[in-house]
């Protein structure tokens, strides 16, 4: 299972932020119960950028939950498998199949998605467990609940021969 940047910073931005990372909180639970690894690909930048894991509130949110054996995959791209050693872990693991949940939907959940197909995993993504910034997209007029319906669909109906995506609901993963 990968939870997606849920910096505090983060979720005090997105929509609906900590419903979500209390949503992700429950099933990275129910991931561990059941034997699933949690993964929290988590984005950093140098000092100065907005990702500088120095500033404040760039630690993975408290309301997550997150447990002293899941793994924190640093990241500096969307693409959570972009020079992280994510899929070669993955591998390592058996994993076939992602789960992938977190923010921002329009930017690394998307691209971690396209991503995890391309290298050739099946992707479970949590139709109600990413979310895009609170404001959505205000310079193209798209508020946030369209964001996630947009890119639930799209995503799901990707054509990829490395694997599929497919949605599930947060209260029907991993069981």
């Amino acid at each position: 299972m990968l939870i997606i940047d849920m910096h505090t910073f983060l979720v005090e931005g997105l929509w609906r932020g900590e419903d979500l990372a209390r949503r992700l909180g429950a099933l990275a639970s129910r991931a561990r119960e059941v034997g699933v690894p949690v993964l929290v690909p988590h984005q950093v930048g140098p000092p100065g950028d907005p990702f500088d894991p120095d500033l404040p509130g760039r630690e993975v949110s408290p309301l997550v939950g997150i447990g002293p054996e899941d793994r924190i995959v640093p990241k500096r791209a969307t693409d959570s498998f972009w020079e992280t050693g994510l899929a070669d872990h993955l591998r390592s693991l058996g994993t076939d199949t992602v789960v992938v949940t977190g923010a921002a939907t329009d930017y690394c959940v998307d691209a971690t998605v396209r991503s995890a197909t391309s290298h050739g995993f099946a992707v479970e993504l949590v139709s109600d467990g990413h979310a895009p910034m609170a404001d959505g997209d205000p310079e193209a007029g798209i508020a946030p609940e369209r964001i996630i319906a947009h890119h639930n669909s799209v995503l799901s109906q990707a054509i990829h021969p490395g694997g599929a995506t497919r949605l599930v609901a947060a209260d029907e993963a991993l069981r």
